[in-house]
């Protein structure tokens, strides 16, 4: 592991003493819109590149030398701190919790009023949609739609043994969270 896990009472005290701490923010734009740390950079983890991190860095006039990275709890940081790994000359530290522990530690965060669903929110939306669907095409058209249940709930599990979760990268892409 290349990146470094930093308590966010630790980011909350750089930031006081360095106002030009440069954190990014890898979550969707709708869940940004929704509770934010202002002053943050804001990239998708799935439009995260070392290129297009630098351009934003330079664009902002932030100091580059380390780079904190920022999510809903902190699984989407670790992975963009893997995916940047070795390919910048910044120091990459993952802030433990994400925006949950910001918030725990009092940081001054901003929230939007309106209704926008989180990631988390969305994936078990269309999870339950799924496993429904499943049972219910089942039990009327055809004993094999049971395998569409079975298959989303192999995927829970999944994503709860390794805290990966594919619906949730696919949603991230979809319109409504650009």
């Amino acid at each position: 592991m290349s990146h470094l896990a930093v308590h966010p009472s630790e980011v909350l005290n750089k930031a006081a003493q360095n106002g030009d701490l440069c954190i990014v923010d890898v979550r969707t734009p709708a869940e940004v819109k929704s509770r934010w740390l202002p002053g943050c950079l804001q990239i998708p983890l799935h439009e995260l590149t070392p290129e297009r991190l630098q351009q934003a860095i330079d664009d902002a006039g932030k100091d580059g030398s380390c780079v904190y990275l920022l999510c809903q709890g902190g699984r989407r940081a670790q992975l963009a701190a893997e995916q940047l790994s070795g390919k910048l000359s910044a120091r990459l530290c993952v802030i433990e919790g994400g925006i949950q522990g910001l918030a725990q530690v009092g940081a001054p965060l901003q929230t939007a009023t309106g209704g926008v669903i989180s990631l988390e929110r969305q994936v078990r939306i269309v999870a339950g949609l799924l496993v429904l669907t499943g049972v219910v095409l089942g039990t009327w058209v055809n004993p094999w739609f049971y395998a569409l249940s079975g298959f989303v709930g192999a995927g829970l599990i999944f994503a709860g043994m390794t805290d990966l979760c594919a619906m949730g990268l696919l949603l991230a892409r979809a319109p409504w969270n650009r």
